[in-house]
């Protein structure tokens, strides 16, 4: 199992600064984990991941299960062995994927069937065969089954989701066998009423922690904030506080400042991929032709490998053509700068100084949303 322990709260905001415990080592929160979806953060090797501040990773239940399937990753040992990662690591439950891949599944009250991306073939996740899968893959923290209702939901349909999220967390601690913590996800869409019945129905089932999904789902930014803010102070002190899928670097501070301790999403390096980095003065999108004679580094404040070594203009080459190259090292830098980032953050809970930073950062960063926090 895993623990929880707060260190600070923020005098001016509901930001708080804390560890969590696990078997593979401590997590210092608020952390941004980078997502290995298929058993790797995409073009970094795990030494280059824990170099550049990762301090725990995710594995995606769904896709693992269909490549190189649990049973194999079992039989190395787990993903811990599988990968060579000696740190944390967090598998979700296949709930984003029930959103994602709407059009190859079907959603049943005894769980989702899903038709295989890869082959047609057709393959059912009940909460039973969720927990298998992840008591299988063998991370330190796993997430209990639910659906992601899109955006925009009804409040009938999503009234229904919610309470069939929280009928498979029931069954999915019911059948849970291992020492591995056994997160609860908060449902409920963009209703307060469902938000606070799915909040309370899952701390009366006492998991070790709780995350908050079926946001960052495409609503607009206002939304988000008011959910967001709403829905964390009700979630429980003494435990860890999870926002699914998160990674721009202001919704990674209006997290903290909103109570949040774990954010995690594929953002960084699927910018990467695209030519694009997360800099201490926005986004730069190294591949226009603007920095073609650029013989600067991405970010003068970055300490990473890529900005010590390499120019815009070169990684500009890189990507242009096709170099591998290039997304390794656009990768690196963003995984670095949202690791730099959030270690500022931690300092700047632990100085009750976390409102003034944000608004310090959202006018170099170039944010002009007025639904920030002032």
């Amino acid at each position: 199992m895993i623990t929880y322990e707060l260190l600070h709260r923020d005098k001016n905001s509901d930001a708080r600064r804390g560890v969590i415990h696990t078997p593979h080592g401590d997590i210092q929160t608020p952390i941004f984990m980078p997502v290995g979806t298929q058993a790797t953060v995409k073009s970094m090797t795990p030494e280059e991941v824990e170099e550049n501040g990762g301090q725990i990773v995710l594995g995606n239940t769904y896709h693992l299960y269909f490549r190189p399937g649990d049973e194999l990753v079992k039989k190395a040992g787990g993903l811990h062995s599988f990968m060579n990662w000696h740190k944390p690591i967090l598998t979700d439950c296949g709930g984003f994927q029930v959103f994602s891949l709407s059009e190859l599944r079907k959603i049943h009250e005894e769980g989702v069937e899903f038709k295989s991306e890869l082959d047609g073939s057709k393959h059912f996740f009940s909460p039973e065969k969720v927990m298998e899968i992840q008591e299988n893959l063998g991370a330190d923290i796993i997430m209990s089954f639910d659906e992601c209702c899109p955006y925009p939901s009804s409040y009938e349909y999503t009234k229904d989701s919610m309470e069939r999220t929280t009928r498979w967390a029931v069954r999915c601690k019911k059948s849970h066998k291992t020492n591995q913590a056994l997160f609860g996800i908060i449902q409920g869409g963009f209703y307060k009423d469902l938000r606070d019945k799915s909040t309370q129905d899952l701390i009366d089932l006492d998991f070790p922690g709780y995350a908050i999904g079926g946001i960052s789902v495409g609503e607009p930014k206002e939304e988000f904030l008011d959910i967001l803010r709403y829905t964390t102070p009700k979630m429980p002190e003494n435990k860890p506080r999870y926002l699914m899928g998160v990674g721009s670097p202001d919704y990674l501070i209006e997290a903290a400042l909103a109570g949040i301790d774990m954010c995690d999403c594929v953002l960084p390096t699927r910018i990467a991929r695209n030519g694009t980095a997360m800099t201490s003065h926005g986004k730069v999108v190294v591949r226009n032709a603007t920095y073609e004679h650029d013989f600067t580094p991405l970010d003068d404040e970055c300490d990473c490998y890529t900005c010590k070594n390499y120019t815009k203009a070169y990684i500009r080459h890189l990507i242009k053509c096709k170099e591998i190259l290039g997304a390794r090292l656009l990768s690196i830098h963003n995984i670095k700068f949202l690791t730099n980032l959030m270690e500022r953050v931690r300092i700047e809970i632990e100085n009750d100084s976390l409102v003034e930073f944000s608004q310090n950062f959202y006018k170099k960063y170039g944010y002009t949303n007025e639904n920030r926090r002032k």
